[in-house]
């Protein structure tokens, strides 16, 4: 069926690695995916998630191309110059896009959290302010951090850890005297996934083997019960001999 409204359009969010991929870009007009990786559903629009590579410009979405047309070629088709890459041979997706147009307002990564590809809609690109407001994710992380800081709790976000050769990032620490504490809060669209899940019960299973307490509290406990994860937190701090 043919949608009526140009807004509704679909939007896939990739991610441009590098600067030479962006070059590409801008100057070629195509980006592509693998093959394996390339999602099943169909879009109209393409945007372009820029990370932390790309400096003062990077954790950000700034520019997004209309789809024209898509075919499968190998990765030494689209790169000649790197033909002893490992994956030189192996079947790739080359979306052709129209002209690249800037957002008028750039959309930041602010938690941040990890991006990988998404769908969204045209509207949505247009309207929003960060990648929570796009993929219409309730802003959990924000809401706890607020009620710790009402609460009086030290703490520390968003700060890697390292365990058996891995590194994690919970949203919270809480470090006590006689142990430390890995707060989660997880939104239901970012971990509703059995990808996901089986990732968060490796995570969770490494951070126990090193010492620490685990507590994950879904969207909705967040949302609607805050208090009582607060006073959850609470009791694990005494138990473990309060915030140090």
């Amino acid at each position: 069926m043919t949608r009526k409204n140009t807004n509704d359009k679909v939007v896939l969010v990739g991610v441009l690695k590098n600067r030479r991929d962006f070059k590409l870009l801008m100057h070629k007009n195509w980006y592509r995916i693998p093959i394996d990786h390339a999602p099943k559903r169909e879009f109209d629009y393409l945007a372009f998630y820029q990370p932390l590579e790309f400096g003062k410009s990077g954790k950000q979405i700034v520019y997004f191309a209309r789809v024209l047309s898509r075919r499968k070629l190998k990765r030494v088709k689209l790169i000649s110059n790197e033909a002893n890459h490992p994956r030189a041979n192996e079947d790739y997706i080359r979306f052709d896009v129209g002209k690249i147009r800037k957002l008028t307002r750039a959309i930041k990564n602010t938690i941040p959290r990890r991006v990988i590809f998404g769908f969204t809609t045209l509207d949505q690109l247009h309207r929003s302010k960060n990648l929570l407001e796009l993929y219409s994710i309730a802003p959990t992380e924000q809401v706890f951090e607020m009620a710790l800081k009402r609460s009086g709790f030290r703490y520390a976000s968003q700060r890697y850890v390292s365990c058996a050769n891995k590194r994690f990032r919970p949203d919270f620490l809480i470090f006590c005297k006689n142990g430390k504490v890995a707060i989660e809060c997880d939104n239901k669209k970012a971990h509703a996934s059995p990808q996901q899940k089986t990732k968060d019960r490796i995570k969770d299973a490494c951070l126990k083997d090193w010492g620490w307490t685990v507590v994950r509290f879904a969207e909705n406990e967040i949302i609607f019960n805050l208090e009582n994860c607060l006073a959850k937190i609470q009791r694990i701090a005494h138990r473990l001999g309060g915030a140090s």
